[in-house]
């Protein structure tokens, strides 16, 4: 098993990363002190996939499991996804020293954690994700959260998991769309941090695609090194860790003003890299041959690159500016200056960012 340590203090955990050990994930839980019962968090698909394997793991280790379904969607990340677990989460009776499992992908991934985070006042989560996205971004990192309709990820905590089990077979049931929405995640990793793994997006596109161990197993493990890395020097985004919402101020605008069911979440983040790109090139912080590296890399991965006729820039700039990164009226953005090196810029006003987007 590969092994990747996030480093903060004691609140410090592992990322494993391996093929078919799903079936090993009662014994990791069996070496924390937790209580007798474990909740499980999934939604149908996943839990119809993997719950089998996953549960029998579990209880075979001696935990009472307590299964709690929430349905497929980001219209479900919400608070009254919240006190449905809460309920289910008391009628169980899981005590303070109970853990909570995510398996699924992002959404389950950020439910499962903010309640962990408030239930009782917090207990612990462990994540195992199931998609391309929350195996490389949202397990790690202890973001969790639920959306409002103004606003994306607007309620949430820091809540560090105690282990994120990443299991990559799990990978090979997801359907193609949610894959290449994961991988928009993975580009990010490219753009902001190594340029290394940038060229190996571009000259091994069809081993990628065709679901290659290695090749797979190395986007992930590098991926999650990066995410610790930046984790590690500033867990709650006070400096650093911004740079990993390259992408995500135009990204999470178009997930809200389409209602977060029009683009899944990578879909809408490669738009962003895109036009945040070119946004960086319009203000003269990158090179137009850089930027058509990364758009040439985002189409390459059949994502998106435009926004929609439809979506209106001052919709978008309204969405914009309820943004978390937005401080006195001035968005922030993450902008590249080449490719493996970026910019936290939060000096653009809401009227030079209308007026970028109607230049894009």
């Amino acid at each position: 098993m590969r092994k990747i340590r996030v480093d903060l203090g004691e609140r410090s955990y592992n990322i494993v990363i391996d093929n078919n050990i799903l079936k090993e994930i009662g014994t990791a839980l069996s070496k924390f002190e937790f209580s007798g019962k474990i909740g499980l968090i999934s939604n149908p698909t996943v839990y119809n996939l993997y719950v089998g394997v996953l549960s029998e793991s579990i209880r075979a280790s001696g935990f009472d499991l307590v299964e709690i379904i929430i349905p497929d969607g980001e219209e479900y990340k919400s608070l009254s996804s919240m006190q449905d677990i809460y309920g289910e989460l008391l009628k169980a009776k899981l005590d303070r020293i109970s853990a909570l499992v995510a398996l699924g992908g992002g959404v389950i991934g950020d439910i499962t954690g903010f309640a962990a985070s408030t239930y009782m006042r917090g207990i612990a989560c462990v994540q195992v994700p199931t998609t391309l996205l929350a195996q490389v971004d949202s397990s790690v990192g202890g973001k969790t959260g639920v959306n409002h309709q103004l606003g994306k990820n607007m309620i949430g905590t820091f809540w560090q998991p105690e282990i994120v089990w990443v299991d990559i077979d799990t990978l090979m049931t997801l359907p193609r769309r949610e894959f290449l929405s994961g991988f928009a995640e993975v580009i990010k990793y490219g753009v902001i941090w190594d340029e290394d793994l940038f060229d190996f997006f571009e000259a091994n596109r069809d081993l990628i695609l065709d679901l290659d161990r290695d090749a797979l197993t190395y986007i992930i493990k590098r991926s999650c090194e990066i995410k610790s890395e930046v984790v590690s020097k500033d867990e709650r985004e006070s400096g650093l860790r911004a740079i990993l919402n390259y992408g995500h101020t135009i990204g999470h605008a178009i997930e809200t003003v389409t209602g977060y069911k029009k683009y899944l979440h990578g879909e809408a983040l490669a738009v962003g890299m895109h036009l945040e790109a070119r946004l960086s090139r319009m203000l003269g912080f990158i090179g137009a041959e850089q930027v058509e590296r990364i758009k040439a890399v985002i189409g390459l991965y059949e994502l998106p690159l435009e926004l929609p006729s439809e979506i209106d820039p001052g919709s978008l700039l309204e969405a914009m500016q309820l943004d978390k990164k937005t401080v006195a009226g001035e968005l922030k953005f993450i902008l590249p200056e080449r490719i493996g090196t970026v910019k936290i810029h939060s000096g653009v006003s809401p009227a030079e960012v209308k007026e970028a987007l109607k230049n894009i």
